[in-house]
């Protein structure tokens, strides 16, 4: 068997973060070179995620994890004001960034490629690691081309920083790329209610739902004459991602650049 791929968690502590352990550690093809997380930090990884003492201590700084050479993959599930400053730092230190947090700017994106090429590494950025919500991205880009009209409504938890969701945007991207492009509804319509109509892009609506007990789950709904289309994706837990996570962290010791989208990867 080849040597298992070395594996920096970044955000070890958090929920996500510590599903990539428990993937990392129990996945006798990947290896857990460092945890990285403040608030637990001097923990022993393995004992954090409940799966016994493994002899890796969780480092406070990406910084310190990066610096001691033993890494081939970062894996990040932190927060978006950290996660352009994460990428910069991994791909200057030859590792290859498999970012599960989202945030960038189409610029930064570019940026990345071009230091991933001219460091001659992969590197993912990856909105949505569920092999269900590609599907549901792909479902829509395909109906969007006979269903112009349509909305797209995502419902997270009441924690999450960002809306709409990185997972909204990258369908909304894919469906604009085979849209008509057309602005929808009445012309004449008014808020009375600033917002009620949710954010606009490219002509079409989405919605953020926010609220405690919710997970994660999307549904882009289409409106014909005399029909409607809906196509929805729920995720109930957060292991249902690391099957993807795991593909990530292996495309990408095959390539070079720096890929937008886990769909690239799903046949």
């Amino acid at each position: 068997m080849d040597k298992p791929i070395r594996v920096i968690v970044a955000g070890a502590g958090g929920r996500m973060g510590k599903e990539v352990v428990k993937l990392v550690l129990g996945d006798e093809e990947l290896e857990l070179a460092a945890a990285v997380g403040r608030s637990d930090a001097g923990r022993d990884a393995g004992e954090m995620v409940g799966m016994g003492t493994v002899g890796v201590l969780v480092t406070a700084e990406l910084q310190e994890a990066l610096a001691a050479g033993q890494a081939d993959v970062l894996v990040d599930f932190t927060h978006p004001e950290f996660a352009y400053e994460h990428a910069n730092l991994a791909i200057a230190a030859g590792v290859r960034p498999v970012m599960g947090t989202t945030g960038y700017t189409p610029e930064q994106i570019e940026e990345l490629n071009t230091k991933c090429e001219q460091a001659g590494i992969g590197g993912l950025i990856a909105p949505n690691f569920s092999i269900g919500a590609i599907l549901l991205m792909r479902f829509s880009a395909l109906a969007a081309k006979h269903f112009p009209h349509l909305e797209i409504i995502e419902y997270h938890g009441d924690q999450k920083l960002d809306a709409p969701s990185g997972t909204a945007v990258k369908t909304a991207e894919m469906i604009s790329e085979v849209r008509e492009s057309m602005k929808q509804g009445n012309p004449k319509e008014k808020e009375t209610i600033s917002g009620s109509r949710g954010g606009e892009y490219d002509g079409f609506r989405i919605h953020s739902v926010r609220l405690p007990g919710v997970f994660a789950q999307q549904e882009v709904i289409f409106g014909s004459f005399g029909q409607s289309l809906k196509i929805r994706h729920d995720s109930y837990e957060r292991a249902g991602y690391m099957p993807g996570v795991k593909i990530g962290v292996q495309k990408v010791m095959e390539y070079t650049g720096m890929v937008y989208g886990f769909e690239q990867f799903v046949d």
